[in-house]
């Protein structure tokens, strides 16, 4: 009799696996883009997303290989169909609002309660696709292999990360955005359920007879084998999240900075998956050393700014060089077809342990960010691994004692190297902590009255003051008496006692043009940063203004208050040179200027090293029909000020006329932009 499976082209499998690819990784920005602004617009939010999405995947194929194992063609075609149907009817996307963090509890769970709430059931479905169909593909065509299938579905996803921020995400709405793919999954269901319900109809003896060699049956992968293919995975994802967390925290929590290392993973898998023979062994493993001795030489060299372009380019092509060698690995020990639900099962939960240690372990283990040079080191291990058990190495269960002691010498190098370069830039810490907002970290330097305090979130300075009594009072850093911030307070100051609200607390510099009378409430989202403040540092206690601080994101806690009055409003909350884009939309400047007097001013913090935040103020102040200016400060060494870009957007355009701003604040041109929503925004326009 003929298997029904067979009157089925092989065309339809394709496209179903690649349209679930496709699927299953552009609803990853999406989502992620959506819940930003819920959640503080902090770049671990992609991580927390990046690991809800490997454990759905692991749910995914656990379920494939179960199904495959336990249930008959036609139970496991059947359930599949109904699960489809089930999944169709939680669309169309929409995580809810209802769920937003508002500062209790801790924040990666909240963010897994959001994405399974809304695309949870239709992520599962589309995380089982890749492995069950190959399945099914093996089962009906037993003269064909399913493994180029694998690298087409990698092929799908890393197509729809790119076309994300390139195509998707400059020309539709967010709400658009959601709806389209919630018609796409629909069109993915029923191509699914087709062959599902046609799979069912495959006799139990085919499927046997379709997968299992005619003289034997192949052996079951070994247990070390598996831990093997674990321990490749899990190398490979801790890299992903730590080189992608790396870049998110020092630039932006964009979509380009989420979907650019992810797609190089992707590239690998297709290329090493493809069967063309892309990945050699020699030339990848020598490319991956000479990209670590780059990130070696950066780390011993310490901080610095790089062009965004050199900073992004290198940890990249260490984690695609990386990538290459662990999938190229994982590829040339595939197992037999009858296995692949197994061997994909492993791949998955050694991705899912990464992500598990990255997105939680590590951020309650490590001060800073450990893991990136713990998963370059891990990489270099199962190098020496796989080196050591295949008998065609000349390392081969210690063949040859010299090559062998060199391998392992040259790893223990980065180690080392490593390891030093991060302890030796954080010996004079006073404090370090760490938790889902990124880390902070405290430390005195120079001597005698020089003596300052310095805190620190990633690579950028949120605050200095001097030790000596005598200087301790000095607003300093961005905040010096010639910034934006500072002329606007004391401006408005000189009629009487003044209300200023700051968005982002730091040190609590800002706390020191407080006087008797006035009224400083800060706000801010990270619980680690009133801590750093109130006991490193003793601007709020001296300052003669009452203080307050309020805890949880700015914007919700601004929209949650009735019209403060405030005369100054700073806004200053960004992480590193990541920026909050929830705090830069319309709506968001809406909410600034319900709490500003009419005399108040906004003062907007811009300084970037990567962006050019003008346009995107311009914008809101020409919507609201407001006037703005620039003050650009030089940097006053001796007093330790910086130089620092601010824009003073203002209720009253009158203030510009006075003696302190009509000098220092500047009409400025800034190229025009698409104004930003809460529905829209693209920072590669402001690139700079």
């Amino acid at each position: 009799m003929q298997n029904p499976a067979k009157t089925v082209p092989t065309a339809l499998f394709a496209v179903t696996i690649f349209l679930s690819a496709f699927l299953l990784f552009q609803v990853q920005p999406i989502v992620a883009k959506i819940i930003l602004p819920w959640f503080g617009g902090s770049a671990a939010v992609w991580t927390a997303c990046l690991l809800f999405f490997q454990l759905v995947l692991l749910a995914g194929y656990m379920y494939a290989d179960l199904t495959s194992r336990l249930l008959t063609p036609r139970m496991q075609g059947v359930l599949h169909a109904a699960l489809l149907a089930a999944a169709c009817l939680t669309l169309p996307l929409a995580p809810s609002v209802a769920l937003v963090h508002t500062g209790d509890g801790a924040p990666e769970w909240r963010i897994a309660l959001v994405l399974g709430t809304s695309v949870g059931l239709p992520y599962f479905m589309l995380s089982t696709t890749g492995p069950l169909l190959q399945s099914w593909y093996a089962r009906a065509e037993s003269a064909a292999l399913p493994y180029r299938l694998y690298a087409l579905s990698n092929l799908g996803s890393m197509l729809a990360l790119l076309s994300y921020p390139f195509a998707v995400e400059p020309n539709l709405a967010l709400g658009v955005q959601t709806l389209v793919w919630s018609w796409g999954f629909g069109v993915f269901a029923v191509l699914c359920a087709v062959l599902a319900l046609i799979g069912a109809r495959v006799p139990v003896h085919a499927a046997a007879a379709a997968t299992d060699s005619p003289a034997q049956t192949p052996a079951r992968p070994a247990a070390s084998l598996c831990i093997l293919w674990m321990a490749l995975a899990a190398c490979a994802s801790t890299l992903l999240l730590a080189i992608t967390s790396h870049l998110t925290q020092n630039i932006a929590p964009i979509p380009f900075l989420w979907v650019l290392p992810l797609s190089l993973y992707l590239l690998s898998f297709i290329l090493c998956f493809d069967g063309r023979g892309w990945y050699r062994r020699g030339p990848f493993v020598l490319l991956l050393v000479i990209a670590v001795g780059l990130v070696c030489a950066a780390v011993q060299v310490g901080p610095s700014h790089p062009e965004i372009w050199r900073l992004v380019g290198l940890y990249s092509a260490t984690l695609f060089f990386a990538c290459m060698v662990c999938h190229g690995e994982l590829a040339a020990l595939k197992p037999h077809p009858r296995y692949l639900t197994l061997f994909y099962l492993m791949l998955s939960l050694g991705g899912a342990m990464g992500g598990v240690f990255v997105a939680l372990i590590a951020p309650h283990l490590f001060p800073d960010n450990w893991e990136l040079p713990l998963g370059i080191v891990g990489v270099g291990v199962m190098v020496l691994v796989v080196l050591f058990r295949d008998p065609k190495t000349p390392v081969y269960h210690g063949k040859s004692r010299l090559l062998s002691a060199i391998a392992v010498v040259l790893v223990a190098t980065v180690a080392i190297i490593l390891g030093h370069g991060y302890v030796e830039s954080r010996k004079d810490a006073r404090v370090m902590l760490r938790n889902f907002y990124g880390w902070l970290k405290v430390e005195d330097s120079g001597s005698g009255v020089e003596t300052e305090r310095l805190l620190t979130h990633g690579t950028i300075t949120h605050g200095m003051q001097y030790l000596d009594p005598e200087r301790s009072h000095w607003p300093t850093t961005y905040y010096g008496r010639n910034c934006g911030a500072g002329l606007a307070v004391a401006e408005l100051g000189r009629s009487g006692p003044v209300k200023v609200g700051v968005v982002g607390l730091g040190a609590g510099t800002m706390a020191a043009y407080g006087r008797k009378g006035d009224l400083f409430r800060f706000y801010d989202i990270n619980p680690q940063v009133p801590v750093l403040a109130t006991t490193e540092f003793t601007y709020l206690r001296d300052s003669g203004a009452t203080t307050e601080i309020v805890f949880g994101d700015a914007r919700l806690s601004l929209a949650g208050e009735p019209p403060q009055g405030y005369d100054v409003l700073v806004l200053d909350a960004f992480s590193s040179d990541a920026i909050p884009v929830h705090l830069l939309t319309r709506e968001a400047f809406a909410i600034y200027f319900k709490q500003l007097s009419p005399r108040g001013v906004l003062a907007v913090h811009i300084s970037n090293r990567y962006l050019d935040l003008k346009p995107v103020v311009q914008e809101a102040a020409n919507f609201y029909g407001k006037q703005a200016r620039q003050v650009a400060s030089e940097g006053i060494d001796y007093i330790g000020v910086y130089s620092s870009d601010w824009i003073l957007v203002a209720q009253d355009p009158k203030i510009f006329e006075s003696d302190l701003l009509k000098e220092a604040a500047e009409k400025f041109d800034a190229k025009p932009i698409r104004m930003w929503t809460d529905d829209f925004s693209d920072l590669y326009q402001i690139l700079k």
